[in-house]
């Protein structure tokens, strides 16, 4: 498999094009439609440094922004975040838009957790 930063011109297949690694995880999600006020559970099963995957039955359309909150036996990660692929009736890859530093952290202490 190519990596993100392949030749001009080798364009890569969408769930291909990634430039940070990912991780397998296990979390709750509450996903949170601002325009709606619906908020619906999920489950993280990848995250990485800029996004995640939520598995969920009920998707949203691409490029809704949301607000994410995945939470673990140590602690919870929340951010707004962009609805960026949908898998109809199996969940959304999600893209994390400006995380706050303190949630950030949170966000390294697990990545670095899970590359170990």
């Amino acid at each position: 498999m190519q990596n993100a930063s392949g030749p001009p011109g080798s364009e890569l297949p969408h769930g291909q094009r990634r430039t940070v690694p990912r991780y397998s995880l296990i979390a709750t999600a509450e996903v949170i439609d601002p325009a709606s006020d619906a908020h619906m559970s999920g489950r993280i099963s990848e995250i990485s440094r800029k996004g995640c995957y939520v598995d969920l039955l009920n998707t949203l359309p691409v490029d809704t922004s949301v607000q994410l909150c995945v939470t673990r036996d140590n602690g919870s990660f929340t951010t707004m975040a962009r609805i960026i692929y949908v898998q109809e009736g199996l969940g959304m890859g999600m893209a994390f838009v400006d995380p706050a530093e303190d949630q950030l952290r949170v966000l390294e202490s697990w990545l670095t957790e899970l590359a170990i």
